[in-house]
């Protein structure tokens, strides 16, 4: 079996959750003796070359429009699919908070794709989105689809509501590596009983807001993630707030072999995000025996049950309750050996391949 991986242009230049997501499945599948190449979409490319093409993030269909017109080979998307909007109407200010409150989800999608263009250059491949528009656009491509494959069955359920769509679907869960994120893994006793958040800073993923929430608890706090380009204004008013805080370190760039050993030394992982469709960092810092604390907006709690504490991400004050219930609690071992159980990257490989056999056996049908 040869597959054929399409990525959105900025998979390298600014990587993110799915970055490691799409990388992971396709070295675990080469390890099940499937085929697997991984280009970006912006390349021109040779599809009859493959038995089905993978695509990701159905959020950003220009980038998947180009590569379905006309195309005889089968096709599945791992959707990806997260809704910013209640991010995006309560805490943008100025003209873009304006523009936020006034326009639906899709019309703002649709205009950030613009702006992209606009501000940094990135190219729009496909004139049919532009004419189509950002919803028919997601429509189109859902209903083209062979299959979905969501990271939770929730994620599917938001996905066809929103978009009135009802089409096959496996889940495929979101993983980890625990040949990496592994208990013989020596200790950073730098960070010992830290509280961490591990993750890309922007505003969606909500950090000013913990390190108001830790002010004055005594805990220290380390932020490890790379400021994303378009939030450079909120990156500065983090430093700035936790400069007078004086409990926060950042760390921009980490290799996982050190990443691995602060889990280890770190009593606490939160993500208060607006929104997470899993929060892979979660599932790594879980593994490593810090107790968890992520917001439930989002697909978190399929994910982590009654295993982790939750906060309101817009209340200050519940992020910090949820922190030090977290921080004073006993480790959970329950939800490492959940993990390890049930959200391994062989066990994502496992699914995806199936979903293939699936749709190849039903293409030849």
């Amino acid at each position: 079996m040869k597959i054929l991986m399409i990525a959105r242009a900025t998979l390298y230049s600014s990587p993110g959750g799915d970055t490691v997501q799409i990388l992971k499945t396709a070295s675990f599948l080469r390890d099940l003796d499937v085929k697997v190449d991984v280009v970006l979409a912006n390349k021109v490319l040779a599809y009859t070359d493959y038995d089905l093409i993978h695509f990701f993030n159905i959020i950003r269909p220009s980038d998947i429009l180009p590569h379905i017109k006309g195309l005889v080979v089968p096709f599945v998307v791992s959707t990806i699919y997260v809704d910013y909007s209640e991010y995006e109407k309560q805490n943008r200010t100025g003209f873009s908070g304006f523009v936020s409150r006034i326009l639906t989800s899709d019309q703002l999608e649709y205009l950030k794709v613009i702006a992209r263009f606009v501000k940094n250059g990135d190219k729009i491949n496909s004139i049919d989105y532009l004419m189509k528009g950002h919803r028919k656009s997601v429509q189109y491509v859902a209903e083209q689809a062979s299959m979905l494959l969501p990271n939770s069955h929730s994620e599917y359920k938001r996905l066809s509501i929103d978009y009135d769509i009802n089409v096959p679907y496996q889940k495929v869960v979101n993983a980890i590596d625990p040949s990496v994120f592994s208990s013989e893994a020596g200790t950073n006793n730098d960070y010992q009983n830290y509280v961490l958040t591990v993750g890309r800073i922007e505003g969606r993923k909500n950090q000013l807001n913990l390190i108001r929430a830790l002010a004055g608890t005594g805990l220290k706090l380390a932020i490890i993630g790379k400021p994303s380009p378009n939030h450079m204004d909120y990156y500065e008013q983090c430093k700035m707030l936790a400069k007078e805080k004086g409990n926060v370190e950042f760390i921009e760039h980490i290799e996982h072999v050190e990443l691995v050993k602060i889990y280890k030394a770190a009593k606490v992982h939160v993500l208060p995000s607006w929104f997470e469709t899993t929060g892979l960092s979660s599932l790594e810092a879980a593994v490593m025996d810090c107790n968890i604390v992520v917001s439930p907006k989002g697909d978190t709690e399929e994910y982590f049950q009654n295993m982790c504490y939750y906060c309101d991400p817009d209340n200050v004050g519940s992020i910090k309750e949820a922190v030090l219930k977290a921080y004073n609690a006993p480790v959970n071992t329950e939800i490492k050996k959940f993990v390890l159980d049930n959200y391994t990257w062989n066990r994502t490989a496992e699914q995806t391949l199936e979903a293939y056999k699936n749709v190849l056996k039903n293409n030849i049908s």
